[in-house]
């Protein structure tokens, strides 16, 4: 099974949960599973930002990145968590190669319209290449994609790293794809988890405000997942990894599947 997992939130922040994810997602290789893991970074380079005098704003949970905030996710996600996990993931027994949108061409950005506010170097992908994660499968090693990718204009563009998720699982063909997240899935508006959500559903919870913030990116990825054919999305909470094999084989109902 071809499976692209995104990393976030407190799996990139501790220590401890970050290595279990590393050694299931080694196993899950070991197993003959193409695993290819997509990460954020945004805690980490909000810290950043701060210590070097920036503020961070956000619309619909998505950065403004002006020109020295785009250096600094270059510098954050493409370098330091980039090859922290590459070395987390060594660590568990498995080789990894990091990468981020501009490598190979590997993925491509067009500036992300402005809705009422432009939000500078904040990107979409409009273009992919998967021939350099068979490469990298092939060869025995796990990718790690940064959620940055070159425009054709050839400047970086911050890319949301859920859908950069997305487009990463669409372009492989990946058969399931899984955001591992710091909350037990979707709530309703009774705060109930939603065990399985309708694509269809999202923009009416969205538009009554159920849904809000960083979840709004992250449900819409799962649309463009489902749209660009990928045949499971999950929305599962990291705490609980060591499920996930339960989870893919049906076995286990945690967080939030999202359905066509």
């Amino acid at each position: 099974m071809k499976l692209v997992v995104k990393l976030g939130g407190k799996a990139l922040e501790e220590a401890g949960l970050l290595s279990r994810c590393a050694q299931v997602l080694a196993a899950l290789a070991r197993r003959g599973h193409r695993v290819a893991v997509v990460h954020g970074g945004g805690s980490a380079l909000t810290r950043t930002l701060e210590q070097l005098g920036k503020s961070s704003e956000f619309v619909n949970g998505l950065r403004v990145t002006d020109a020295e905030t785009r250096e600094v996710a270059l510098m954050v996600l493409a370098g330091g968590i980039n090859k922290r996990l590459v070395a987390v993931l060594a660590r568990a027994g498995q080789p990894a190669m990091g990468l981020a949108g501009g490598d190979g061409l590997a993925f491509r950005a067009r500036k992300l319209p402005a809705n009422g506010r432009d939000l500078g170097f904040v990107g979409e992908v409009c273009a992919s290449d998967p021939r350099w994660l068979e490469v990298i499968w092939a060869q025995g090693a796990l990718p790690v994609v940064a959620s940055l990718a070159l425009g054709m204009d050839g400047e970086y563009y911050n890319i949301n790293a859920d859908q950069m998720a997305a487009a990463c699982a669409v372009t492989c063909e990946a058969e399931a794809l899984i955001f591992l997240t710091d909350v037990p899935g979707v709530w309703d508006a009774s705060r109930r988890r939603i065990e399985r959500l309708r694509a269809a559903e999202i923009p009416g919870l969205a538009e009554r405000e159920v849904i809000q913030g960083g979840m709004l990116p992250k449900l819409e990825a799962c649309r463009q997942a489902l749209a660009g054919g990928v045949e499971r999305v999950h929305i599962l909470p990291a705490a609980e990894v060591e499920s996930l094999p339960r989870v893919m084989a049906a076995e286990a109902h945690l967080g939030t599947e999202v359905v066509v």
